[in-house]
């Protein structure tokens, strides 16, 4: 008989419960972790989580074959670990993780944002781990969802096509063979410095949430977040950051999509510009703002994606003023330093590195 990949899944909010539901309706054996156990105690007492999807293709009660909040219980029979928590929270649960995870097992980021897997393994290290496992990250999270209650799971759509890769990049092929059965829709993403530089919400969310402020706090984010907050000078803005992500990425022989081909490859949304695009885009239409500028768009895209992406530039000789200024802008508006609390080269262990020496560990998982 052959042996059904055992997941774990870290992190119960709406696309954690989604993806493990999701994987036990497949029948995939299947444990939920949440590190507060409150807040997974319906899903423990019912031992499934009752999903459903809009096009009604998934329907049914995913039975769970383990509801907890001991890490070390949920990792001790798995074979991948799929992690779905703001990226913000990468470093915490890599440091928890430490001391359980064992020789083999695979960890997956939905999403790593922008160096999420070079930070996991640095934390891992720093942390006295000394299994052989795999570290890999998704360019983005396979699910549109959302939670209709404590033990409930609405998907509204599953993308096509998700670039994955792994840290060293040698090790993609064994992750998308592993994870195969259950998620087909994982492609090769070349290595983790391209998925996490074709992060577009990065250049899309923290810009468009700042620029929009005022409108946001005095209408609770009652207004179309893309369709009425971008118009033509947005847009340009949108376009020089985009610039600035693209030429980062060249810097490190890397070609990133533009936001125009973006748009194009996932919505076949086309135009001139930007602005065109994006209003040619019919699932933007309806998309409300986000209430609060104390929001995930600003909070984890600023500190784990822009700063990211901008320390790469600065460090490679490329202008990032655009982004610089969006994380100055948002620092002032939380009050707090983005550019000290986010994920700068020295806490990712890659300050020192040449361009070469950089590739040469994203490839090959070596640090000379």
């Amino acid at each position: 008989m052959n042996h059904k990949t055992r997941y774990t899944v870290i992190g119960a909010g709406h696309g954690g419960k989604a993806m493990a539901a999701h994987l036990a309706l497949m029948g995939f054996p299947t444990t939920l972790y949440n590190r507060t156990a409150d807040h997974i105690a319906a899903i423990r007492e019912l031992g499934v989580i009752d999903l459903e999807s809009n096009d009604g293709s998934l329907k049914g009660l995913g039975r769970l074959e383990r509801v907890t909040s001991n890490l070390s219980e949920a990792l001790d029979t798995a074979d991948v670990v799929m992690v779905v928590v703001p990226s913000s929270a990468h470093a915490e649960v890599a440091k928890n993780c430490s001391n359980c995870l064992k020789d083999g097992q695979i960890v997956v980021l939905h999403p790593g944002r922008t160096c999420g897997a070079i930070e996991f393994a640095k934390v891992l290290k720093e942390n006295g781990c000394a299994a052989d496992i795999t570290i890999s990250e998704a360019e983005t999270f396979i699910y549109a969802s959302r939670s209709d209650g404590p033990a409930q799971a609405r998907i509204f759509r599953i993308k096509e096509a998700v670039p994955l890769a792994a840290l060293p990049a040698t090790r993609t092929r064994l992750v998308l063979d592993t994870i195969h059965e259950a998620y087909p829709q994982f492609i090769d993403g070349v290595n983790v410095l391209q998925t996490g530089l074709n992060n577009m919400g990065a250049i899309f969310h923290p810009a468009l949430s700042l620029l929009n402020m005022g409108w946001i706090e005095s209408t609770h984010g009652d207004y179309q977040f893309y369709i009425d907050g971008v118009t033509p000078s947005v847009a340009r803005v949108l376009e020089a950051l985009d610039r600035e992500r693209v030429t980062v990425a060249s810097s490190l022989g890397i070609r990133a999509r533009t936001g125009l081909e973006w748009l194009d490859l996932a919505y076949n949304s086309k135009g001139e510009d930007l602005f065109e695009a994006i209003h040619n885009q019919p699932g933007y239409y309806g998309i409300k703002a986000p209430p609060t500028l104390n929001h995930r768009y600003l909070f984890e895209d600023v500190p784990m994606s822009l700063v990211p992406i901008a320390a790469l530039g600065q460090r490679y000789g490329v202008a990032v003023q655009g982004m610089d200024a969006m994380i100055r802008l948002a620092s002032i508006v939380h009050r707090t330093d983005y550019w000290r609390r986010g994920r700068t080269l020295d806490k990712l262990g890659i300050d020192k590195l040449s361009v070469g020496e950089l590739m040469h560990y994203v490839s090959e998982g070596i640090i000379e």
